[in-house]
């Protein structure tokens, strides 16, 4: 047990960093120890929130990277986090609020710092489209997963064998139609619940999941040739270093807006969801090299019923508010069952 704690000694050093840069942050906005302690409580909450939902993004992580050359491992666990603590928890709100307002990510971090309150108005203000994205995007990933023909261990055995059967009917090695045709299914069916202001708005980003799934799956499925050359292997490695970014990216989109619930500073959420992604490099590193995916067969199913899960709630929290506490719950619980699954199994 003691020797798990070694892969998370770069997250505490982390915490510990931001923890302290929060307080200071606080004592220089609101001049009192209060404020300090405020600040500190704020970014403590986000990174607990985010720790919450990143189990199964850990998940899925370790199950591609014991695909990938430990050259690419080695660059995902590192620039990958790199991107993932200052692109998508900085950079991506800038962007966002750029496309909305019509402005240049720079006047949009000027907005940020200068008027948070109509930073913060607007970043929220694009949460159906953000909502339509990720939630397509994470969805087509479970489907892809539960859809497999080749799967043959099923933990929810009467729905994933049905699922298995269900992705029998498109012809193999074509484009993922099934799974294409029950997320728009989906699209179509939630955007009637919207306001009618919505409903372009929200399809076309779900349309923009789907696009880029299908993109990226199809340049990882292309690459993904193995012991036939160094150049093959850099492509392979590559396409599935763009996947998990994007993977990544498509479970902190709804981290990153409802974090606005809590503070509309854009530091101190990214110092938060920071930590969060800091996590899941930690738990990702010591599912890999334990082999716990191997060793508790059932866990993965947990992720990649999490993810189904998350997306569902993505899509549903375009129409009406949901806490992000229930949604970090659901995916624990998730999770949590399919491990005492995996070990009563063994």
């Amino acid at each position: 047990m003691i020797s798990h704690f070694r892969y998370f000694k770069a997250s505490a050093v982390f915490t510990a960093v931001a923890l302290v840069m929060s307080g200071l942050l606080g004592l220089h906005d609101g001049h009192s120890l209060s404020a300090a302690f405020a600040t500190v409580f704020i970014v403590a909450v986000l990174a607990v929130l985010e720790v919450s939902m990143s189990f199964d993004n850990a998940v899925v992580n370790a199950k591609v990277l014991t695909s990938m050359s430990p050259l690419w491992r080695r660059r995902f666990l590192t620039w990958g986090i790199v991107l993932a603590v200052f692109g998508m928890r900085i950079m991506f709100p800038l962007l966002v609020v750029g496309l909305a307002a019509g402005i240049s990510p720079w006047q949009a971090l000027v907005l940020a710092v200068a008027r948070p309150d109509d930073y913060a108005r607007i970043m929220t203000g694009a949460h159906v489209s953000i909502a339509a994205f990720g939630g397509s995007f994470l969805a087509m990933i479970g489907l892809k997963y539960f859809l497999d023909v080749k799967k043959s261990v099923h933990w929810i055995a009467p729905i994933e064998r049905r699922l298995t059967r269900l992705g029998t009917i498109a012809p193999q090695g074509r484009i993922a139609m099934v799974e294409i045709a029950l997320v728009l299914t989906v699209l179509t069916g939630v955007s009637r619940l919207l306001p009618e202001a919505e409903i372009t708005a929200f399809l076309t980003a779900g349309m923009f999941g789907l696009v880029t799934f299908v993109v990226v799956d199809g340049i990882s499925t292309g690459m993904d040739v193995k012991g036939q050359g160094a150049v093959l292997a850099v492509r392979s490695g590559t396409a599935s270093f763009l996947y998990l970014e994007l993977v990544d990216a498509s479970f902190s989109f709804d981290g990153v807006v409802g974090a606005f619930a809590l503070s509309n500073n854009l530091l101190v959420i990214a110092l938060g969801l920071g930590i969060g992604a800091m996590f899941v490099r930690s738990l990702t590193l010591l599912l890999v090299d334990k082999g716990t995916l191997a060793e508790y067969r059932y866990l993965e199913h947990g992720a990649f019923w999490a993810i189904l899960a998350l997306a569902a709630l993505m899509l549903i929290g375009s129409v009406t508010p949901i806490p992000q506490m229930v949604t970090g719950l659901i995916g624990a619980v998730l999770i949590g069952l399919s491990f005492l699954s995996s070990v009563k199994d063994r």
